[in-house]
C-alpha cells in the first residue's frame, strides 16, 4: 500500500512573501503544502491538514540560498593572529591549520556551518570544499553530503581543487594540493554517485577549482571542457582582491575575469563566481552578456578589508546575483539572515569600485530577492526560491512580535533586513519537513554539535601547534 503524503498548512502569516512573477506580499496568507511541494498559496484557504502552523505575527518568506561557504572554517573563527589580516597573508598563516583537519572535523564543522544556516533561514547552501590533505581526505565530499542530509540541508557540493603549491608559485602547502587527474575522476566519481538532477533533489554536485593563485591553467580549462561535458555548474573565487587582480595582471597579462574567459569559462552560462569586488564596467558587461553569476559575500569582503563589490551594477546590467556567507574563519558567522542585513547597508555607502552605489541603491525587499530567487538562479534551480505552487517547499518563518520588532510594524518585511537582535527562525522547512521549531533544529542536539566542534577544534590547534587561551 502507498503510503500517504503528509500534510502541512501555514496559516495567517502577518505577510507572506512569495517572491513569485509578481512579487506578492500577501497580508493574513496561507501556505498548502503535500509532501515536499507546495500545493495552494493564497488567504484563507480552505483546506484540511495534517498539521497546521499559525504564523499570526509572522513574515512567512521563502528559504533563503547560500551560494558559498567553507564548512571547515566553522573550526578556525576568530583565531587572533589573523583577526587583522588581508586575505593572503590570512590564507598563508590558515592553510598550515586547515591541513590537519580529518574526516571527523569536516562531519562536524558541516552540521555547525548548516546547522547556524537552517537557524537563520537558509534552506539551501553550497560549500566550496577545495582542501585535501594527503591522508585521510579521499571521502571528505561524501562525509558533507552525509552531514547535509542528516541536518536537513538542501545541498550544492562544490568539489574543489587545488593544483599549484608553493613549490611552483601557488599559495597554499604542497601537502593540500593534487594533480589534475586525481582531481577529474574524483569529481565524476563524485557527481555519477550524487548529482541528482530530479525536482526537489536534495544533492547537487558542481566542479570548484580553488581560485587563480592556487590551481594551473590547465586545470581550469579542463573544469569547463568537462563541466560542459558532463552537465554540471562551475565555481570559483574571483577578483576578490587588489592582490588578486596584480597577480593575474603579472602571471597572465590580463585581469581576473578576462583570465577567465580566456579559459572556457564565460561560455556556457553555468559558472559563478564568488565576490567579483574589483570588476569594472566593461569585465560586468562579459558576466552579464554570459550569464554568469555572482555569490556577493559583504561580510567577509568588509572583515578582509577587500573592498565592496559593485552590486547594483550587476544589478542594472542583468548579471545573475546571489547572496553568501562564505566561509566561517572569514566572516565568523553563518547568519544568513545578518547577510542580508550587511548587503542592505553596505550599498548605501559610496565605492571605489561602484558608481552605483548610495542610499537607494539596495532597498530591504532586493536584499531579500537576491537571497533567495537570485540564489536559485544562480545555483541553476527553477524549483526553489519562491512561494507559489509547484515550488519546493522550502520556507522560512520568522516572527516580529518581539521588543527587537517593536515600532517596526508598519513595514514587517523589510523589518526582517533592518531591525531584530535575534535572526533565528520560530520555523524552518525544507522539503516540507519541519527542520527548526520554535528556534532550535529538530535533526540534531545543537548544544552537543557545538560541543564536539568545540572538542575537535582543539585538537586541531595543538597539532598545527597553535596556542590558544
Amino acid at each position: 500500500m502507498k503510503e500517504k503524503t503528509s500534510s502541512l498548512l501555514i496559516k495567517n502569516a502577518k505577510v507572506l512573501l512569495t517572491m513569485d512573477g509578481r512579487r506578492r506580499e500577501i497580508k493574513g496568507g496561507d501556505v498548502y503544502i503535500e509532501g515536499p511541494e507546495i500545493k495552494k498559496v493564497g488567504k484563507g484557504l480552505r483546506v484540511k491538514a495534517d498539521r497546521v502552523i499559525d504564523a499570526k505575527n509572522c513574515v512567512v518568506m521563502p528559504g533563503m540560498v547560500n551560494t558559498h561557504h567553507h564548512l571547515y572554517q566553522t573550526l578556525t573563527r576568530n583565531l587572533p593572529k589573523v583577526q587583522d589580516a588581508k586575505l593572503f597573508d590570512w590564507l598563508t598563516y590558515l592553510y598550515d591549520i586547515w591541513a590537519c583537519v580529518n574526516p571527523d572535523a569536516i562531519y562536524t564543522s558541516a552540521q555547525v556551518g548548516l546547522g547556524e544556516l537552517l537557524l537563520t533561514g537558509c534552506t539551501t547552501s553550497s560549500d566550496h570544499l577545495y582542501l585535501f590533505p594527503e591522508k585521510n581526505s579521499k571521502n571528505f565530499i561524501d562525509t558533507e553530503i552525509e552531514a547535509a542530509l542528516e541536518v536537513g540541508m538542501r545541498f550544492t557540493a562544490t568539489r574543489g581543487s587545488m593544483s599549484l603549491g608553493r613549490s611552483k608559485g601557488g599559495l597554499p602547502p604542497d601537502s593540500v594540493v593534487q594533480s589534475e587527474d586525481f582531481i577529474m575522476n574524483d569529481c565524476w566519481r563524485l557527481i555519477s554517485k550524487y548529482h541528482d538532477t530530479s525536482k526537489f533533489s536534495m544533492t547537487n554536485v558542481a566542479m570548484a577549482p580553488c581560485s587563480p593563485f592556487s590551481v594551473t591553467t590547465d586545470l581550469l580549462k579542463l573544469t569547463a571542457e568537462m563541466a560542459k561535458t558532463w552537465k554540471v555548474r562551475m565555481h570559483t573565487h574571483l577578483a576578490e582582491t587588489k592582490d588578486e587582480e596584480a597577480f593575474c595582471r603579472e602571471k597572465f597579462g590580463m585581469a581576473p575575469v578576462e583570465y577567465m574567459e580566456s579559459c572556457g569559462w564565460l561560455e556556457e552560462g553555468n559558472a559563478w563566481f564568488a565576490h567579483c569586488v574589483w570588476v569594472n564596467e566593461k569585465q560586468a558587461e562579459k558576466l552579464a552578456r554570459s550569464k554568469t553569476g555572482v555569490a556577493h559575500c559583504p561580510v567577509s569582503n568588509l572583515r578582509l578589508g577587500s573592498g565592496i563589490a559593485p552590486v547594483p551594477l550587476y544589478l542594472k546590467l542583468g548579471v545573475p546575483v546571489s547572496l553568501a556567507v562564505d566561509g566561517s574563519a572569514s566572516n565568523d558567522a553563518s547568519d544568513m539572515l545578518g547577510e542580508v542585513r550587511q548587503c542592505l547597508m553596505v550599498h548605501r555607502i559610496a565605492s571605489e569600485t561602484c558608481r552605483e552605489s548610495g542610499v537607494s541603491a539596495m532597498p530591504a525587499r532586493t536584499a531579500l530577492e537576491i537571497a533567495t530567487k537570485g540564489g536559485a538562479q544562480v545555483l541553476g534551480r527553477s524549483d526553489i526560491g519562491s512561494i507559489e505552487p509547484g515550488k519546493a517547499a522550502d520556507i522560512a518563518v520568522f516572527d516580529v512580535s518581539g521588543i527587537d520588532y517593536a515600532g517596526a510594524q508598519s513595514d514587517p518585511v523589510a523589518a526582517l533586513a533592518f531591525c531584530g537582535a535575534s535572526h533565528r527562525t520560530k520555523y524552518t522547512l525544507v522539503n516540507g519537513k519541519i527542520v527548526v521549531e520554535d528556534g532550535h533544529l529538530t535533526t540534531v542536539d545543537e548544544f552537543k554539535v557545538a560541543e564536539k566542534a568545540n572538542k575537535i577544534a582543539g585538537k586541531l590547534y595543538k597539532k598545527a601547534g597553535v596556542k590558544i587561551c
